[in-house]
């Protein structure tokens, strides 16, 4: 099964999704759902509640549901609970929220979507467009975060060619890229940020975007140039990489006098963007 890791937006609450290309099926974390439709900060208790409840029932929903790797808040990816879109729609019904009526309409719109997007890849650059423009960042930083997109998307297929996995691995050369360019794995990095759930990406600053795209896109040329034929090659080749980017911020901190990576994070940016907004009004 090819699967696609995707986060989807509900209002501003972030859904962890997979896309089976073979099945062309959408899945959801069963985690995630249950947080935003009844607004517990213990929403695994609440799934475990629902399952007993759901068996005493006579419920076999529960029996049926699967597991698939998705990214936890520490970059990792694990096992979760997730269910397709049929499932999901009987899961809600058991979830008394007034969400509910409307995460049904989000959910068929996903659906809608995916095969819109399949028949024109350009809308889905089109939605994530406005799904940033939504949340109040400049039209600038989005230019830079789309692009980054592509850039990782370019890098994950390159490990993929030289038979990496999903996973583990993949988060390892990232934490070696990420490290050596700005001193900070993606842990250390979420955590000077102020991050826990949040994507690390969509908190960096221009600057910090553009540097994390010359060191994806330095590992991915110098693996394409290099060919590792191991793990361990792999991981020379992102540190590689990643040390180009390093020498762009060094030079960069000597020219200005000022760090690159900071502390600073998308919701401090917005809320200074709006603050100085009103100030001119």
């Amino acid at each position: 099964m090819t699967k696609q890791n995707e986060i989807k937006l509900f209002e501003d609450s972030k859904v962890r999704t997979l896309w089976d290309e073979e099945n062309e099926k959408w899945y959801f974390s069963i985690i995630d759902t249950i947080e935003i439709l009844t607004g517990t900060d213990r929403p695994r208790k609440y799934w475990s509640d629902l399952k007993t409840k759901l068996k005493k029932e006579g419920s076999q929903l529960s029996e049926k549901i699967g597991q698939l790797k998705m990214q936890s808040a520490d970059g990792k990816f694990y096992k979760t609970d997730v269910a397709d879109t049929e499932q999901l729609f009987r899961l809600i019904q058991s979830i008394p929220s007034p969400k509910a009526e409307p995460f049904k309409l989000w959910l068929a719109q996903v659906a809608s979507e995916r095969l819109d997007e399949m028949q024109d890849p350009e809308l889905s650059i089109d939605r994530a467009l406005q799904q940033y423009l939504n949340l109040g960042y400049s039209e600038n930083w989005i230019n830079q975060r789309l692009k980054s997109i592509e850039i990782r998307k370019e890098l994950t297929d390159e490990w993929k060619k030289r038979g990496l996995k999903e996973g583990a691995q993949f988060a390892t050369l990232t934490d070696i890229i990420t490290k050596a360019w700005s001193e900070h794995t993606t842990k250390e990095y979420k955590i000077l940020k102020g991050l826990k759930k949040e994507n690390l990406r969509d908190n960096m600053t221009n600057t910090e975007l553009i540097l994390n795209m010359l060191a994806e896109a330095s590992a991915k040329d110098i693996s394409a140039a290099t060919n590792p034929e191991t793990f361990e090659d792999s991981k020379k080749a992102a540190q590689q990489g990643g040390n180009v980017a390093k020498v762009a911020r060094k030079e960069l901190e000597a020219k200005t006098g000022k760090k690159v990576v900071t502390a600073l994070n998308a919701k401090s940016v917005l809320q200074l963007n709006s603050s100085d907004a009103k100030k001119k009004k």
